[in-house]
């Protein structure tokens, strides 16, 4: 019996330990990377469920492309945390200290987890869940902001108003 605790007790402190220390190095990045994942497993396996409500069979090739998927979004992720680290490499080396810190990764993340809800509830919906119309309506608004923040080539979008950023 004390064998059997020793060994939880140590699984706990291993989890916690790593938790705590993913938790320090992805700093503001930790909740929306937490948040996706949790919307990841959410998104997947209602997906398998809703499959026989739309018709369609369930089969490990459709597992394997949306497991691919996944993996794809957390390339996202990484990406936008490798842009992050090259825009405070390049400010750092002209001295100019930066605010933020995983400010494009967070916005992917922020992104995708719009993108998930939105996945999670049509799964939900046909599976023949009633939804509230508001819910999907609040989702899209909200990934429609951050893409409006967020800097695209030559346009800044910004409150739903395109300026040029050589007007600025």
């Amino acid at each position: 019996m004390t064998v059997e605790r020793d060994i939880l007790t140590e699984l706990k402190l291993g989890a916690t330990a790593f938790f705590a220390a993913l938790t320090a190095w992805l700093g503001t990045l930790a909740i929306p990377v937490y948040i996706l994942v949790g919307l990841n497993i959410v998104d997947y396996w209602t997906g398998i469920a809703a499959a026989p409500y739309r018709g369609e069979k369930r089969s490990s090739a459709k597992g394997y492309h949306g497991i691919v998927k996944k993996i794809c979004i957390w390339v996202l992720v990484w990406m936008g945390a490798a842009v992050d680290g090259l825009l405070a490499y390049t400010a750092n080396t002209v001295g100019i200290a930066l605010p933020f810190h995983f400010l494009v990764a967070s916005a992917v993340a922020i992104w995708l987890i719009c993108n998930e809800f939105v996945s999670i509830l049509e799964n939900m919906g046909d599976i023949g869940v009633e939804l509230p119309d508001f819910l999907m309506t609040l989702v899209k608004w909200i990934q429609s902001c951050t893409e409006q923040k967020v800097t695209t080539g030559e346009k800044v979008l910004n409150n739903g108003t395109e300026t040029n950023t050589a007007d600025r």
